[in-house]
């Protein structure tokens, strides 16, 4: 709203200083202090409204030092990063078809969430949503997410292409435009086609295309290709909403390892929607990508809010309703960036908590059936329980996961560079 405001005071006006919107880096900046400034004031009202309500945590004693003091603990907290990304988002952004679908996505997920904690707060019920429910919205939201990219004109990749070699053209399939520039110093072509390409490491050209999945049985592989693509969309949102909900098992854990993903999908996004960086970097260039930065740099700004009310001992946990939405959010990001096969590494440890929930669990009812008595691969599910019961303090497995998801940002950072 604030970046129309000024560009039509720019533009009819002539207010000096008006044009500084115009910059991304200045919105995002912005953005991040809004959305800072969002959850650390009015945070602290929540936390109060909250604990006035008795919307508190409900713990189950599992044995885990110092578990049963964070009873009654306010939940929900969640609420305070929706608003730290809706806000600035919606003061400062350019809309377009990505940030609609952010947008929705932020709402849909943390409206699922915020149904869960509703049901184990004030319906007393510890199970909260039924787990199909959280299945259905969160394949729901898969569908909007998957179709949209598939079908939309706006989500294009834009290439350039020299004057010279003008053959180069009949290259293209699925072209939405075709644009002819004249500069001094050099012209081309610029194509603008939809395609089902994705970033990857180790293939040609860091790029991998879902139409090879349904080349061998068709002529026409875009008519077909949504078979393979939103089958795999819809598992990659589901898996991350979830891997994030399983994480946020421990002060400030999920809060800081989203921050991480977060920051690196924001260099990701930052890259793929300039012109320059993406062609002198060899990636992807998306048009109105670039808007996005503005976006996550709000939602880094809530995280880090947030996290200064969550961190051990915590005054507040996201419940449901942020650490659903969190997941979810990055998902979608990094879907939307054409970056979801680097979704193992950058969120490796939501990954491994995933897994270590699965392999518990797997190996207790195999081995119950083979030897009459259940058996634990780990003291207690997820991991980071499993380090709780071997008398690790809190604050040290968060930080170490933390270094561990640091790591890993940088390996996907790096490994866009290995062909």
């Amino acid at each position: 709203m604030l970046y129309y405001l000024f560009r039509f005071l720019e533009q009819n006006f002539h207010i000096p200083g008006a044009s500084v919107f115009e910059y991304i880096s200045f919105r995002a900046a912005l953005a991040f202090l809004f959305s800072l400034t969002i959850t650390l004031i009015f945070g602290k009202q929540i936390i109060y409204f909250l604990q006035k309500k008795q919307i508190g945590e409900t713990i189950r004693d599992l044995g885990l030092e110092g578990q049963m003091q964070k009873k009654g603990t306010p939940t929900m907290g969640g609420l305070m990063m929706i608003a730290g990304i809706l806000i600035p988002t919606l003061l400062l952004a350019k809309f377009n078809v990505y940030i609609v679908l952010l947008l929705i996505s932020t709402v849909w997920l943390g409206s699922i969430g915020f149904l869960d904690d509703y049901i184990k707060v004030f319906r007393k019920n510890k199970e909260g949503l039924r787990g199909k429910f959280k299945i259905l919205g969160q394949v729901g939201l898969a569908l909007i997410v998957g179709l949209t990219l598939y079908l939309s004109n706006d989500v294009v990749i834009q290439e350039k292409v020299p004057l010279d070699q003008v053959e180069r053209l009949s290259e293209f399939e699925n072209v939405v435009s075709t644009e002819k520039i004249e500069r001094e110093d050099e012209s081309f072509y610029l194509v603008s086609y939809k395609s089902m390409k994705s970033t990857t490491p180790f293939f040609k050209e860091n790029e991998f295309d879902y139409l090879e999945l349904v080349n061998w049985f068709t002529d026409n592989p875009w008519k077909w290709v949504w078979l393979v693509f939103i089958p795999i969309v819809i598992i990659i949102i589901t898996a991350v909403s979830n891997g994030a909900n399983i994480t946020d098992g421990l002060d400030g854990l999920a809060g800081g390892t989203s921050a991480i993903i977060i920051f690196t999908l924001t260099i990701l996004v930052y890259v793929s929607g300039n012109f320059f960086f993406a062609e002198y970097l060899n990636v992807m260039y998306m048009p109105h990508m670039g808007e996005l930065t503005i976006f996550t740099a709000a939602m880094i700004g809530a995280i880090v809010g947030f996290l200064w009310y969550n961190t051990y001992p915590a005054q507040v946990f996201m419940g449901d309703t942020g650490s659903l939405m969190l997941g979810g959010i990055i998902a979608v990001l990094a879907i939307i960036t054409r970056k979801e096969l680097l979704i193992p590494v950058l969120c490796g440890v939501f990954l491994v908590e995933n897994l270590s929930v699965m392999m518990q669990v797997g190996y207790f009812k195999y081995t119950k059936k083979k030897y009459g008595e259940g058996r634990r691969i780990f003291k207690m599910s997820p991991l980071h329980h499993h380090y709780q019961k071997l008398d690790y303090p809190e604050p040290k497995i968060v930080i170490r996961f933390w270094i561990i998801n640091i790591f890993l940002a940088l390996i996907s950072l790096i490994t866009l560079k290995l062909r």
